[in-house]
């Protein structure tokens, strides 16, 4: 949402809603800005969804007992965050807030529960927070983290083929700033690992799949960040490539939205989801999926094969598609 509101769009629904157990799926969300200090962000929180903010410890505040579970918030540096909070570590943590995000983390939520998000960013823009366009390298983002509909190959490979399939429309239909794009915190697939994804003899088991990435992507600096997921799936095989220090193994995807505008007119968490949404319809409508993987090979054969002319491929297909 943004200081200047505009009803979000409804919520599209995931073709796979629940999870292996039959409990509906949930999603936890990371929002970065800038504009207000953690704490005034854990008040405003408070006051918005109910609940007590209180600081757990020196720079680091909670929001408990909200109708959406529990809130984290907190200037998101490690090194600043171990500076002492009067001496000379106080002017420079005031003076990093200008590039140096407050992140706020929530509870998995109920994908329902997503609207409820959107009116606390609201209270949250109203109260000051803004987002990446008042500065060019303002790194600050927001991450989903869907649960999987299943941890197995036949229901995650699908979805990471369907994502890097799309990715190029997803970051085109996003509008994402050029100078954004060059930034390294959200880099997109290396065609590699697409050309494998859609090969005729894509990896066809777990395993595979997953030395697959760890071979040709094996950098938490992707749009989706697989590698908590598959360190979950198989946590030695993925230490084997990958230090464990910041990989927290969990069954959930990891999505990395380069933008949060949070203070922009018509911006809303329901918008990007939507997005996510797409990702999953087309992974669930086998016809599709291998339409497009057959699209990317004669799109790498051909004599110029660039991701804007892919884009608007993509785009021209997903559309045709939809009923």
């Amino acid at each position: 949402m943004s200081q200047t509101s505009e009803t979000p769009p409804e919520l599209m629904p995931l073709p796979h809603p629940r999870n292996a157990e039959g409990n509906p799926r949930r999603v936890g969300v990371e929002v970065e800005f800038s504009g207000l200090t953690e704490e005034k962000a854990a008040r405003v929180l408070a006051e918005t969804l109910g609940g007590a903010a209180s600081e757990e410890k020196p720079g680091e505040w909670s929001v408990t007992g909200t109708g959406l579970g529990d809130f984290e918030c907190y200037l998101d540096s490690a090194p600043l965050n171990k500076m002492d909070r009067d001496g000379i570590g106080k002017p420079l943590r005031e003076l990093a807030r200008s590039v140096v995000p407050v992140e706020i983390v929530t509870d998995p939520v109920e994908i329902d529960q997503i609207p409820a998000l959107d009116e606390a960013l609201e209270a949250l823009a109203k109260a000051g927070a803004t987002g990446t366009s008042r500065g060019v390298l303002l790194g600050f983002g927001v991450h989903f983290n869907p649960e999987v509909a299943a941890p197995t190959f036949e229901a995650i490979a699908p979805v990471l083929t369907a994502y890097a399939l799309l990715e190029d429309h997803l970051r085109r239909s996003a509008g994402i700033d050029i100078s954004r794009r060059m930034l390294p915190w959200v880099d997109p697939y290396p065609r590699n690992l697409i050309d494998r994804l859609a090969a005729e003899d894509a990896p066809s088991d777990m395993t595979s799949l997953i030395d697959t990435y760890l071979k040709l992507a094996p950098s938490r600096n992707h749009g989706l960040d697989m590698l908590c997921l598959f360190a979950h799936i198989d946590r030695a095989r993925v230490a084997r490539v990958m230090s464990m220090e910041q990989i927290q193994p969990r069954p959930t995807y990891h999505w990395r939205l380069p933008d949060c505008r949070i203070d922009e007119p018509g911006w809303s968490l329901a918008l990007e989801w939507n997005r996510w949404v797409l990702v999953e319809r087309v992974a669930a409508d086998e016809g599709l999926l291998q339409a497009l993987k057959a699209a990317w090979r004669d799109h790498r054969d051909s004599l110029t094969s660039i991701r804007s002319d892919w884009a608007r491929r993509v785009a021209t297909m997903v559309m045709s598609a939809s009923p």
